[in-house]
């Protein structure tokens, strides 16, 4: 069976396991397959459910939902960047806890209506602006995360197109080269931000499909 996922939840690993066996007492025993990137379920009545592998592939063993739950529940030191053209911030977690971390502002000119000469002065006005904000950003998480290696990870936010600037830059290489999370829609970081960060990327991403 293939499904189309109709919604996608964030379960923290500390409730994972609740939440497994909470499905299967809805849904009945599931069939469960694992792959390299996620474990899929596939109960009686149709009902799926998706878990993408976060921290990579699976050791499995005879239980893989008890491994499933095993690698999401592990202690990482995890380096965090978020980057947005308004805002970036950096942080080192030990587990769900910031350690330590920084974040800041950055003024970017929003877009005009105007025309000509004057579109494109705003545009590259920008684009320099967005280059200060992205230089911030490198400067803060060489200043911040680089002398807290070892990581075992690296954990993003923002802007993709910030993200890729920031870590296109070659001191920031041993960062660049983790295991990568993705988190999907961190707004413009602020402490508050910052500090619910590491119970954003904890957290198992899984997609259900209509009938879970």
């Amino acid at each position: 069976m293939t499904s189309t996922w109709a919604r996608t939840v964030e379960i923290a690993p500390e409730r994972l396991s609740g939440w497994l066996a909470r499905f299967a007492e809805r849904h009945g025993t599931p069939t469960v397959v694992v792959s390299d990137d996620a474990v899929v379920l596939t109960c009686p009545d149709q009902a799926q459910a998706r878990i993408a592998l976060r921290w990579g592939p699976l050791a499995i063993g005879d239980d893989p939902l008890a491994a499933l739950v095993d690698a999401y529940q592990r202690a990482r030191t995890v380096a965090a960047l978020i980057v947005r053209r308004r805002g970036h911030a950096v942080g080192l977690f030990q587990g769900a806890t910031l350690v330590t971390g920084r974040h800041d502002h950055h003024y970017v000119q929003g877009r005009t209506k105007a025309g000509g000469w004057s579109q494109q002065r705003y545009a590259r006005r920008r684009d320099n602006q967005a280059r200060h904000a992205y230089a911030e950003a490198i400067s803060d998480a060489a200043d911040v995360l680089l002398p807290t290696a070892p990581w075992d990870a690296l954990a993003v936010g923002g802007d993709q197109v910030g993200i890729d600037q920031v870590l296109n830059d070659a001191r920031l290489a041993p960062l660049r080269d983790l295991p990568r999370i993705v988190v999907a829609g961190v707004p413009d970081p602020n402490a508050g931000v910052l500090n619910a960060f590491g119970e954003r990327f904890r957290a198992a991403p899984i997609s259900l499909n209509e009938l879970a």
